[in-house]
């Protein structure tokens, strides 16, 4: 049941700590707090997402090279327990929802919704599928400024949707690499071929060098100097996100990228001091 849970993808749920640090509010204690409790409703809300597309999965995850060993793929978890476990999920993830403000809890909601509508059916659909992605990724940043009750940024906003829509495009770029390095043509359950390969690069690049240029307007926007005492600092943060970009897509188009670009880059070490270097450049702008 633990394995069925993917925890270890519960890290991408700490987008909803992006609205806290951008608003400079890492020491308010009651925004910690509210913060913390959208990580665990949106960790457990993900998680009855993962059970539930598992269990419309079974079939293509069993012909699959490595989901085949998922709990459910391979029958160490019963469908009945799957089906309890989702339901059961989806009910705590709601009541940890319920404590915090109610807008909170409709960006929850939606979160779930797009879920399931990728799961049953926008997954297959070429490119609403990835507009779904990092939509849903999206929607992590929507929760965390809602939980501690703060507008949300329209910088941090547009950022974040040319970001993850490059990300979104990176991970099905990974899952169509490894589909024609293992003999195949077309990605099951997917909208995608071989030939689309060229097509997704050619759209998640340019959607990672956007989300750059916005970073750039922000520097020159108005309302970065009620944040920044020196903002002409955060200037440093642009090559190291272009750098960033073009070495996570040279990864993939060499075959070498997870499946999964975000769990990908928590654990990549370039990707890390990438992050490290963002994060000294903001405090000292500070």
């Amino acid at each position: 049941m633990l394995r069925a849970l993917r925890p270890h993808q519960w890290l991408k749920n700490a987008l909803v700590f992006l609205p806290l640090l951008a608003a400079h509010l890492f020491l308010d204690l009651h925004a910690i707090l509210g913060a913390v409790a959208a990580f665990l409703a949106f960790s457990l809300m993900a998680s009855a997402g993962y059970v539930i597309n598992d269990l419309l999965d079974l079939e293509a995850d069993r012909q699959h090279a490595r989901k085949r060993q998922r709990p459910l793929a391979c029958g160490d978890l019963p469908i009945g327990r799957g089906l309890a476990l989702a339901a059961v999920l989806v009910a705590v993830a709601a009541v940890v929802g319920v404590w915090l403000p109610p807008l909170f809890l409709v960006v929850l909601g939606a979160y779930f919704a797009a879920t399931l509508a990728y799961s049953l059916h926008l997954k297959r659909r070429m490119t609403l599928d990835v507009l779904t992605l990092a939509g849903l990724y999206t929607l992590r940043v929507i929760g965390g400024a809602a939980a501690i009750g703060i507008p949300l940024s329209f910088w941090l906003l547009a950022f974040s949707m040319f970001l993850f829509l490059s990300l979104a495009y990176l991970k099905r770029y990974a899952e169509l690499e490894s589909l024609r390095r293992d003999g195949g043509n077309w990605a099951s359950g997917r909208g995608y071929g071989i030939k689309d390969l060229e097509l997704v690069r050619g759209l998640g690049i340019p959607a990672g060098y956007s989300a750059v240029m916005v970073l750039a307007l922000y520097i020159n926007s108005p309302e970065v100097r009620a944040l920044y005492r020196h903002p002409e600092i955060i200037w440093l943060v642009c090559p190291l996100l272009l750098y960033w970009t073009a070495r996570t897509w040279s990864i993939a188009h060499r075959g070498l990228m997870h499946d999964d670009p975000l769990v990908f880059a928590i654990a990549d070490r370039g990707s890390q001091a990438t992050l490290l270097l963002c994060g000294l450049t903001l405090w000292f702008a500070l």
